[in-house]
């Protein structure tokens, strides 16, 4: 096996190509997709597209060693967040190196998992493995999983079960065996403009609009004082949290229409189905009001994105067991962001947590990954191809 200095350099070598793909969730990913692509052909690998349904973007599948049941999949996302209106320090498209540590969109979030696998290549294929190493990369996982579904239906209908998944989100290397779920929703009113002077002829939309978003505050207070905690999560309850909120058009006019986005991030086990119910019930109590001023006013809340809270293998299973002992590590960690991961047990196939970076560092300017987490990913990697080679 060629050195851990060696494969290391190899990784950010990668990891300056693919973060110059400005893949942001609003682009296509095919160009990073197709680098991908090339890059595994040379190596003989074969690749499967498995595409967005407008055929813009494409998830890809590739396969190490035989067609057979059983195996790992190492799993990531190509798209990364937008970088608009934040404050680098250098180019996010471009690897910059300042100490230990290289700058660029994406760097923790994910592509540096991407580029140690792809390094790792090579290596993997030398094993001459009785069971697959699948590679999965996905599309649009950063604007609610939109890729992952599509992909896993593929896997299911396609290709012989896989054993286990490892997710390499930013997990510091630790293995994480839970995460909290996201789901996304934008609630807009629709209430009656006029002129300012006199509010009592009209239904102010923002003013609505705010209330929800109080009650929605009051909710996540409540949440976090007297709901469902689990210390093994920080924070520690579920949470509720409103992102963006758009309304009016004049100082002086009643205004129309006013959305705004929203979430809440469940502990596994959570009863969601109870909050968003609490939720409408506000909105029909609020509804009626507004439609005694006008039939045409009204709220409408429309699902934007759902990622399921999960416990993941425990440490007791045989899939934990591995990663762990690739990780070096007898200890299991959860997380509070979501990730694929619900996606991939829902179809089927256990996943689990790990990979390099901070989560810390993510979606924020001037991203940055140390490169011990590197060399710690290659080194995990390395140990991984150990048990592989075992046929576990």
């Amino acid at each position: 096996m060629g050195s851990a200095d060696t494969l290391a350099k190899q990784s950010i070598d990668l990891l300056e190509k693919l973060v110059a793909f400005d893949s942001v969730s609003r682009n296509s990913n095919l160009p990073i997709i197709a680098f991908i692509e090339g890059y595994l052909g040379k190596y003989k690998v074969p690749c499967k597209r498995v595409p967005s349904p407008d055929g813009k973007k494409s998830n890809l599948l590739a396969r190490i060693g035989p067609e057979v049941a059983g195996g790992i999949i190492l799993s990531g996302h190509s798209d990364v967040v937008p970088v608009d209106g934040q404050e680098w320090g250098s180019d996010p498209f471009t690897l910059t190196k300042r100490g230990n540590k290289l700058y660029g969109r994406g760097t923790s979030d994910m592509k540096s998992f991407i580029a140690v696998c792809l390094a790792m290549t090579p290596e993997f294929l030398k094993l001459k493995l009785k069971k697959p190493l699948w590679l999965a990369f996905s599309y649009d996982e950063e604007v609610g999983c939109l890729g992952a579904p599509h992909l896993l239906k593929y896997i299911v209908k396609n290709i012989p079960k896989p054993t286990f998944a490892i997710i390499g989100e930013p997990t510091l290397m630790q293995v994480v065996t839970a995460h909290k779920g996201v789901m996304s929703f934008e609630t807009t009113v629709y209430g009656l403009e006029g002129h300012s002077s006199q509010p009592q002829l009209g239904v102010n939309a923002v003013h609505v609009a705010c209330d929800l978003v109080h009650f929605l505050s009051t909710m996540a207070s409540e949440l976090s004082k007297s709901g469902m905690h689990d210390k093994r999560f920080k924070p520690r309850y579920s949470t509720v949290h409103v992102g963006t909120i758009q309304g009016g058009s004049a100082r002086n006019i009643i205004p129309r229409q006013c959305s705004f986005q929203w979430e809440i991030r469940p502990l596994p086990g959570e009863n969601v189905g109870a909050l968003i119910k609490r939720f409408d019930k506000h909105c029909q109590s609020l509804r009626k009001k507004i439609k005694i001023v006008s039939a045409k006013a009204d709220i409408v809340t429309r699902p934007m994105s759902r990622m399921t809270g999960v416990t993941l293998p425990t440490t007791a299973h045989a899939a934990c067991q591995t990663v762990m002992r690739a990780a070096q590590t007898n200890q299991d960690h959860a997380v509070s962001f979501g990730t694929e991961a619900g996606i991939f047990n829902e179809h089927g196939v256990p996943a689990i947590l790990c990979g390099p970076g901070s989560i810390e560092q993510a979606h924020k300017p001037n991203e940055f990954i140390e490169i011990t987490q590197i060399k710690k990913c290659v080194a995990f990697m390395s140990r991984l191809m150990n048990e592989v080679s075992d046929n576990r």
